[in-house]
């Protein structure tokens, strides 16, 4: 489902009761409805901002997780914005608060009906392209213009699919919905690649989200190194409901002095605590999922290229293909697949990179020339990972082939599967900064020589 750019969000929710049908007939395309604030306030000390692709198969859950927001609302010290579309004849298509089609801008404010959004509408935007990065950006800036804040939280809430740029499976996506593509009106989608111009036009934030699936990779948030200090997301699938807005809100209302890296870790603390209760890890063990978040350091992300390119070129030198073959076999992979398509989840090519680097160390043959030099590399990588990169990482229960989600620690790359496929994308990856200075394309494909047995 970061915009995939930002998700195999595979979900659903209920609707929500009309609400403001006499604003909605007024608002013509670009129109104010309403000024932000009657004056401007003092320098708040954060803008939350919310950028909410609803354009899909998921528009109950764009609903609804505004109206979670509004359990808490904006105060003096904390604006909560949002920029939420939503379209009409998609699977899942709600009639929730009047049914309206398009993209709106909301100030948020604390109301405790959750099946009526009761937020002030500042804007009807017509229905711009919320596949666009540029619509993206034009939605932060116009955001940290209107609520100039100490620091900023910038989230896009969205389908996921990690690096990958996926084919569109049709031209007109109205009529297809099995669609990937993220805003499902225009068929467009935030690129992997498009991700850092975000940040590049509209200015670097203090800590950026991805709601949205996979897009915890080190593909993704060497793209956006330099946009944010903290990077948050999940290595896997993002069950619903998403994660805990109305505890992290409520703390950061309660601490707004916090400094990001402070954030990060409450986010990924309440998220740890939802999942963790008993109804949502039935969830888990219904749907055969483990669940994970992890808050990262951007500015680390260079030196991470760095140690992941020393490892594998000191694992391809010391070339132990057995040990890399059960790595290959036993890491902790992400549900890009499902039951029918991957029944041992081994085609999947997203996994643990942690886990990846661990589960070569404990197999490898030390008598092998090169291999202390390898394994001396991997240990400092996976310290790195765990000490200097991960400022806090929650993972929680097994998956559906009983893999232990203690394993996932708090980063996912690229690990070659088994032969197989799973979804069509574009040949992409070596355009990516982070192939670029890591080297990995070139593991990769060395991988694709060791069997996964």
């Amino acid at each position: 489902m970061i915009l995939s750019f930002l998700s195999s969000l595979l979900l659903l929710s209920a609707g929500a009761t009309p609400a403001i049908d006499s604003l909605s007939s007024q608002a013509g395309p670009a129109s104010a409805i309403a000024s932000p604030e009657p004056a401007r306030s003092p320098l708040r000390e954060w803008t939350v901002m919310v950028y909410m692709n609803g354009k899909s198969n998921i528009e109950p859950f764009a609903l609804g997780d505004l109206n979670r927001f509004e359990t808490v609302g904006s105060s003096e010290k904390v604006a909560i914005v949002a920029e939420i579309g939503r379209s009409k004849g998609l699977d899942n298509d709600t009639t929730a608060d009047g049914d309206w089609a398009g993209v709106r801008r909301y100030y948020v404010t604390k109301d405790q009906d959750k099946e009526h959004i009761a937020s002030t509408l500042l804007a009807d935007l017509g229905s711009p392209d919320m596949g666009d990065w540029k619509e993206a950006a034009a939605f932060l800036k116009w955001a940290r213009a209107e609520y100039p804040a100490k620091k900023y939280l910038f989230i896009i809430w969205d389908h996921g699919w990690g690096w990958l740029d996926p084919v569109k499976p049709g031209a007109n996506l109205l009529d297809d919905n099995k669609s990937i593509s993220h805003d499902f009106v225009t068929g467009n989608y935030i690129a992997t690649r498009q991700m850092g111009k975000i940040f590049k036009e509209a200015g670097k934030v203090d800590m950026y989200v991805s709601m949205a699936c996979f897009m915890q990779m080190a593909e993704v948030a060497y793209e956006i190194k330099d946009g944010a200090d903290v990077i948050v997301g999940a290595e896997e699938v993002i069950q619903l409901p998403s994660l805990n807005w109305e505890d992290f809100l409520a703390q950061l209302e309660a601490n707004p002095a916090a400094a990001p890296e402070a954030a990060g870790v409450v986010m990924v603390d309440t998220f740890k605590e939802m999942y963790s209760r008993p109804e949502m890890q039935q969830l888990l063990a219904d749907g055969g999922y483990g669940t994970q978040l992890s808050a990262i350091r951007g500015a680390k992300m260079r030196e991470l290229a760095k140690k992941i390119k020393n490892w594998h070129t000191l694992a391809m030198a010391a070339g132990d293909k057995a040990a890399l073959a059960k790595a290959k076999a036993g890491v902790v992979r992400f549900e890009i697949g499902d039951p029918v398509t991957d029944p041992d989840k081994r085609i999947a090519f997203y996994g643990d990179l942690h886990n990846f680097v661990e589960l070569a160390a404990l197999n490898a043959d030390k008598s092998l020339p090169g291999a202390a030099e390898a394994l001396a590399a991997g240990e400092k990588l996976n310290k790195f990972i765990t000490s200097e990169l991960v400022i806090k990482n929650a993972a929680v229960g097994k998956d559906r082939t009983g893999k232990d989600f203690s394993a996932v620690k708090g980063l996912a790359i690229n690990i070659p599967g088994k032969p197989g496929t799973l979804i069509e994308y574009y040949p992409t990856y070596s355009k990516l900064f982070f192939a670029q200075d890591s080297g990995w394309e070139t593991f990769m494909k060395y991988l694709d020589g060791v069997e996964n047995r």
